[in-house]
């Protein structure tokens, strides 16, 4: 019986571990990576915009100078807006769309409660 007692409690360590920590250490890997990614992300578009502003400067020639210096930074400006923009739409479509399906298995489960007590059931 002890035997059994300690096998029991074993397999329960091992049930345990496989069922709490592996999964902690996966959604750890998965956070650094997006984490990582996210940081290098952020790195290249202000090294991109920061390219574009410094190749307005400096290949438009004559025509940006004077009272017309402050055009390379709204255009530099806008392109980080338009990024911006991009990445909330993106974020919001996602979260649109999980809205979406959200309200259409309420209606169909809405029409089945409803055809199920008119007795009309399909």
């Amino acid at each position: 019986m002890p035997t059994l007692i300690a096998e029991l409690k074993q397999l329960t360590i091992q049930y345990a571990k496989q069922e709490t920590i592996e999964p902690l250490k996966g959604l750890g890997r998965f956070l650094a990576a997006g984490v990582i990614g996210s940081f290098a992300l952020g790195i290249g578009l202000v090294l991109w915009v920061l390219a574009a502003l410094r190749a307005l400067q400096t290949e438009t020639g004559d025509h940006l100078t004077g009272h017309l210096t402050w055009v390379p930074y709204v255009v530099a400006l806008l392109a980080c807006g338009i990024v911006i923009a991009l990445s909330v739409f993106a974020i919001s479509k996602d979260k649109r769309a999980a809205e979406r399906r959200k309200v259409e298995r309420a209606a169909k489960a809405g029409e089945a409660s409803t055809a199920t007590a008119t007795g009309d059931a399909k």
